[in-house]
């Protein structure tokens, strides 16, 4: 079985550390990389500033198998996320003539020396373009630069995600009638006995019905499903509302 690929994500914005801007790209990122099979192992929300960028770019970089940044891509002051991954990696910034191309070729009256900051991309980048796409999703290394604005991130990502797929995660529920130190015990116990599956207990307020989640994952169905069975076979019957 091939290994799990991991990624980590970087979110780039002095508004949303002053809370201006409420981030909900890394939570779509974290939703979408996992029904492809990769593993989110941190995400990160960094300010607007180029030392600081560079040194989580070349961290995450270090550690994951794909990087994701969001956000720092404009033609203003504050746009530096280009800058920061250059000098993290100790790279010039360079202008692409592919984004000069399609900047004039589809926004020609716009064009002005801020907008063409938006060319420059760190030495030994890739361009991908799409004709779906407004602007070209740049990447360098392992790292995926994406814009702030959430709706340009999910276009492009919807785009390309396919390059990311890995091996699917397995993935079941057991809803439960009971507070979570119910089955607290039993549970610590089977999350022993079973590594290779990933148990998570979610208490639920306001549902009828039930008042806890059990999840149980795996990168294989059948570790999850005997370990699945083994929980169920010891939690209480009159406990178990449904499993899904």
């Amino acid at each position: 079985m091939k290994s799990t690929k991991t990624a980590g994500i970087i979110i780039i914005g002095n508004e949303i550390l002053s809370g201006k801007v409420q981030d909900i790209n890394s939570f779509y990122l974290a939703c979408e990389l996992r029904k492809l099979g990769v593993d989110v192992k941190r995400i990160s929300v960094i300010p607007d500033e180029i030392d600081i960028i560079g040194r989580e770019a070349v961290e995450f970089s270090e550690k994951y198998d794909y990087v994701f940044t969001s956000g720092g891509v404009g033609p203003t002051h504050d746009d530096v996320t280009m800058a920061g991954i250059a000098k993290g990696f100790g790279l010039n910034l360079i202008k692409n003539d592919a984004i000069k191309n399609i900047l004039y070729s589809r926004y020609k009256d716009l064009i002005n020396s801020a907008v063409l900051k938006m060319t420059e991309v760190p030495e030994g980048s890739e361009i991908d373009f799409r004709e779906e796409m407004r602007f070209p999703v740049v990447s360098f290394k392992n790292i995926f630069i994406f814009p702030g604005i959430p709706e340009y991130l999910k276009n492009k990502f919807s785009i390309i995600k396919e390059k990311f797929r890995s091996p699917a995660f397995y993935l079941k529920r057991i809803y439960l009638n009971c507070h979570e130190s119910n089955i607290a015990e039993i549970l610590n116990a089977v999350v022993k006995e079973y590594e290779d599956v990933t148990f998570g207990s979610y208490p639920v307020l306001g549902k009828p019905g039930f008042r806890v989640i059990v999840t149980a994952e795996a990168k294989s169905e059948e570790p999850l499903t005997t370990a699945l069975d083994e929980l169920i076979s010891r939690l209480p019957d009159d406990l178990i509302v449904r499993v899904e």
